[in-house]
Parts: structure tokens; sequence; C-alpha cells
């Protein structure tokens, strides 16, 4: 066996070493790049020399920064604290990529694919006649649209092989017999990280767009790249937005309200009123507790409570607290009692007998035990009906996030969050940017590191990485009961407030929106609630995912939506028979809401939040929704 073709001690290490030969190789073809290179980056010797000095004084200050600081908690997301990357490396070790008859195939098919791609630009034994057409590469990706990585044979060269490792890597995770099924998404996981993140896009000299922009900044970008990189080791997290762009009740949740109930663990927000009358029955909102409330606030034209509130509705939004030590305690039980204490609220302070619940994600799995217990205790009435954005009561099939959920990293993320009784928001971030790496990670590393950009202001990913922080001994409990034991949709498996919690006992009538390309909530599992409910239901599949499937205003005039009015037994039955329709699904939604009950009462007295002898505690969004 060859040196190139020696068994390599792991993966990772593997697909390293083939992505370094087509440089080797190129360099034999070209030996005259490399000397035209060095001619070019020679350049001004002090301005390079500065930018370098630059560079290495503003890494040596980080590290005086963290010797002073050594005594203090690493940042979540760059200090890895569940031990992710180590269990990956061992998840990787069963695909066969050390195995030497398998990088004997690997050096074949990549021998062929060099061959191949230098022939289109002349070079080597299969060399074709140079024309005016662009040279014609095997393999596409969007990560390599750019004209810049097809200009030169080296960049094509070195993106192809990668684009071919990958697909042969993915293929090979897939077709692993783990024996578990949860072992092999793990598997097919860590295979998916490991080949985004060793993309050529991620390191400067095999970007072409990065040495571009260095030698057009004459490295000012790297300085800039730089500074970005430690600001964002400082604060723990991943920076994709300005963080000065937005303000919360200054240009991002805006909607005009009144806090008018507060408790250790939420804020209760009314909506002022923009029409003359109003729904009867008013709206409480359950947002998830994991995000900031004001996804559903975002700016005017996106904002959910807004359209909702012009609709003529009587909205109410609960915006939970960030936990912090005084909430380690705080468990499900808490939670689902907080549901129906506000729904209470309402009921009292409007003088009505029953409300519209909304729960979104988790809140709305929440929200379906807070039916269940109501319903148990002769309280079923005081809800009239129930609307659940993407969420999950059955979680068999709960999608990328199960790749997380086992003894080891259970026990890791107890051993992390025991010291302050709370889960640092950081590490439920990182989670979710690692199930799509390449548009919530590497897209920035590129952006933000290597080309030094400034940033954008998007309203959207300025939410995403606004982090709330959770109590822990609610989170372990539902991640083992839930996510991994799956006891919510067994009848009075689990309790709250000493009532047993059975689905089946749910008779209030539902409205069930899911994502079609949802991948937290996925729709298959979200339909798994159609299956346990006793009551009317009405299921409705959103167009794109677990965000943009449900804040997708008309005006926007985007995506799509499904429905049917048949008999369907799964997911599959109900898409075959469904009706498509363009645009958003937000009227369909008002016009089901309207059908449960059309009553409507003037806007005035308490339906107008602060008005005449009415007391308030603060403007919305409130102080909750601030808290860091």
């Amino acid at each position: 066996m060859t040196d190139q073709t020696r068994p390599f001690d792991n993966p990772a290490e593997a697909f390293a070493q083939f992505l370094q030969a087509p440089q080797r190789l190129f360099a034999q073809f070209q030996p005259e790049l490399a000397a035209a290179g060095e001619e070019q980056a020679a350049g001004d010797l002090a301005q390079w020399a500065g930018v370098a000095q630059r560079l290495q004084g503003m890494w040596l200050d980080f590290q005086r920064e963290q010797a002073a600081r050594a005594a203090e908690q690493v940042p979540a997301m760059l200090g890895d604290p569940a031990g992710l990357m180590g269990m990956m490396q061992g998840w990787l070790k069963a695909l066969p990529l050390a195995n030497p008859d398998t990088q004997k195939r690997l050096w074949e098919d990549s021998l062929a694919l060099w061959e191949g791609v230098l022939g289109q630009y002349g070079i080597g034994p299969k060399a074709a006649e140079k024309g005016g057409t662009a040279p014609e590469l095997p393999r596409k990706d969007r990560r390599f649209a750019d004209p810049k990585w097809r200009e030169q044979p080296f960049y094509a060269l070195v993106h192809q092989t990668y684009l071919m490792l990958a697909e042969q890597v993915l293929a090979m995770a897939e077709g692993v017999e783990a024996g578990d099924p949860v072992r092999h998404e793990q598997l097919k996981f860590a295979a998916r990280t490991l080949v985004e993140a060793l993309s050529p896009a991620h390191f400067p000299l095999t970007n072409p767009l990065v040495m571009d922009k260095v030698m057009a900044t004459r490295g000012e970008n790297l300085v800039k790249g730089m500074e970005h990189l430690l600001a964002d080791l400082r604060r723990g997290q991943l920076t994709h937005v300005d963080p000065d762009a937005f303000r919360l009740g200054d240009n991002i949740a805006v909607t005009p309200g009144k806090v008018v109930h507060q408790t250790p663990l939420y804020q209760l927000i009314q909506y002022s009123p923009a029409t003359g009358s109003v729904l009867e029955v008013p709206l409480v909102i359950f947002p998830p507790w994991i995000n900031r409330f004001y996804i559903l606030d975002l700016s005017p034209q996106k904002s959910f409570i807004k359209w909702a509130v012009d609709q003529g509705v009587t909205v109410f939004v609960v915006s939970w607290k960030s936990a912090d030590e005084s909430m380690a305690e705080v468990v499900w039980d808490d939670y689902i009692a907080a549901q129906i204490e506000a729904i209470d609220t309402v009921r009292e302070r409007l003088d009505v007998k029953s409300v519209h619940a909304i729960g979104y994600c988790v809140a709305g799995t929440t929200l379906a035990a807070t039916l269940s217990v109501l319903a148990r205790r002769g309280q079923a009435d005081k809800v009239k009906s129930a609307t659940f954005f993407t969420a999950q009561v059955d979680f068999e099939r709960a999608g990328e996030l199960k790749v997380f959920i086992d003894d080891a990293q259970l026990e890791a993320l107890g051993k992390l969050s025991a010291r302050t009784g709370y889960l640092d928001g950081r590490t439920m971030a990182a989670t979710f940017n690692l199930l799509r790496g390449n548009d919530l990670i590497w897209n920035y590393v590129i952006k933000n590191y290597l080309l030094g950009e400034d940033y954008p202001a998007f309203d959207l990913l300025h939410w995403n990485g606004d982090v709330t922080n959770l109590p822990a001994k609610w989170h372990m409990a539902y991640l083992k009961d839930l996510y991994r034991d799956n006891k919510l949709v067994v009848p009075d498996a689990l309790s709250a407030g000493g009532t047993p919690i059975d689905l089946t006992r749910i008779e209030t009538p539902c409205y069930i929106q899911a994502g079609r390309e949802d991948h937290i909530a996925p729709a298959e599992s979200v339909w798994k609630l159609t299956r346990h409910l006793r009551g009317p239901w009405t299921f409705l599949l959103a167009g794109s995912g677990h965000i943009a499937g449900v804040v997708n205003p008309p005006s926007a005039r985007k995506y799509q939506f499904w429905t049917n009015d048949g008999p369907a037994d799964s997911l599959a039955e109900f898409v075959a028979g469904a009706t498509e329709t363009p645009g958003s699904w937000w009227p369909h939604w008002i016009d089901w809401l309207r059908g449960q009950d059309a009553r409507e009462v003037p806007a005035k007295g308490n339906r107008v939040p602060g008005g005449k002898g009415d007391r308030v505690l603060e403007e919305a969004p409130g102080s909750y929704v601030k808290a860091r």
C-alpha cells in the first residue's frame, strides 16, 4: 500500500488528506502558479507585515483576557459543553472511511475526477481542446455558484474533489447498518456535520473569493474578520446581524399594548384594539419559552399579533421570563399552571366565559397537556378553541433534534446546568444552528470572519440570536419524558398539578398547523396530534418551515398551504387529497376562528388596556423580554 492509500486513524483525518491531494497534484501540472502567487503576494511588504502584526496582537490580547478569566466558565457555544464533538467522533467510527479497500476505491475515483476536471482546462493526459465555452464540471452546489470557483483549474479541482468526497461519505453513512435507528440518525448527522465543516470555502487559501478580497483590501478584511471572531468568542455566540440595528419597542416588537399581569414566570401583554368592535372571545397566545415572544411581532409588516388585532381580535400574549438561578426548581407543571392562570386572568379581566388559545412549538405541546388537565377537572369550557403552531405531542418521529437525546448527552447537559440551575440559551442556539450548519454557521464564518463583511440588519436573524435560558430541571424532564420516552401520548403516564394527563379527553375544537419543510417539528410528527383528539380538528400544511411557515403575512404573497376536508388516516393521505392555495394561511385561520364564535362586542372598557380606571404595569413589549 502506498503512503497515499494508507489507512487513517479517524474519518476526519482521511477526509482532510483526500482534500489535500488535489493541491499536490495540481502543483505537478502547474509549477509556475506557485511562483506567480508568490510574486503577487509580495506587494507592499510593510502593509502585509502590519496586517500580520495586528492579527497576532489581537489574538495575544484575547489570550491574555482568557487567562485572566480562567476561573470563569468557557462560553457555551465555543466550549462544546456537552462534549458533542467528541461524541460525533465516536459516531463517525462506524463509517468505513478508514477501511483500506474503501480508501483504495476513493483514490481511484479521485484520480479519475482529477484527470477529467483538469482535462476541461487543457491540462494532463485527458486534456480537451480549449474553446470559448466554460468548463463543464460534473457536480454543482450553491456554495460554489460564483464563477470564480471555475475560472481557475486549481479552485475547480479543489471544490469538485470536495463535492465528490462529501457525496460518497454521506452515501456511506446512509448505507451503514447501525441496528438502532437513533444511532443511524446520529451517524448521518455527524457525517453531514463533518463534510459541511471541511468545505474548501471555509479556508482562505482554497476560497477564491476570500483570496481576491485579501488582495483587494491588502489584508484588511482579515483584520476586520478577526475583530468579528474575537467579539463572538467573548460573547460565546455567533453573530448573524448588526447587534445595534434593532431595539425592542422602537423598531421591533412595536405593536401598541400594555403589560396587564405579571408573575415570577411570565408577563401577560394585552394589545390595544385597532377596530371599533372585536370578537367577544379573546385570544391568548403562548409562544415557546425557548425563544422570545416577538417572533410573532417583528416588523409591523410581518407581525402576526398586529395582523390579528387588525382583524378585530382582542389579543393577549404571554412573555416568558428567561430562566435564572431563582427558577432552578421550575418544572413542566409550572408552565401548565401558568397557562391555566393566564387563561383565568384574561377571563376575569374581560368577564368572558372562555378564550381562544394558541400554542407555538413547545408551548403548543404544553397547551395540549393544559387542555387535557382542564378536561379532567371539568373545566374544558374555559377554552373555546385551541390552535397549534408546529407543535408535537407524539415524539416517535420528532426529527433531527432526536440525535441529541441519548444518555451520554443528557448526562453532559445535566452537569453543565447543575451549578446555575438553568441551561444557558447559547447552548440551545448552537444546537439549532448545527441542524442547519451551512445556512446558520458556515455561511457566516465566511462572511463575518474570512471576508470581513459588515453585518446586515435582518429582524428574523436578530430574533434568532436573542437567546433565552431554560430551567434545567424542566428541560431535563422534557427531554427524557417526551423526546426520549414519549410518555405524553400514553394516557395517565404523566401528570400536572396532581391531575393525570390523557390527550384523548380533549374535545376542544383544534386547528393544527404544520410546516412542510419543518426540521424541528416535522409535519408527519405534528400530524400525529390528530390521532389523539376526541373533538373536531382542522389540519393545515403550510409551505416552508418552523419559522417562515408560521410567520407568513398575506402581504408577503409567499409560499402556499394545503387543506383537505376529506377523511385521512395519515399525512400521506392528507397530502394526496389536499388542495393547494397560494399565499398565506392566516386568512384561512381567521375564518376558522370566526366559525367557532362570530359574536362581537364594542372595543371599550378593559378591551382597551390602560384606559380610565385600568391599572397596568408597563408598556409593551414589557421588561421580561428585555432581560438577558
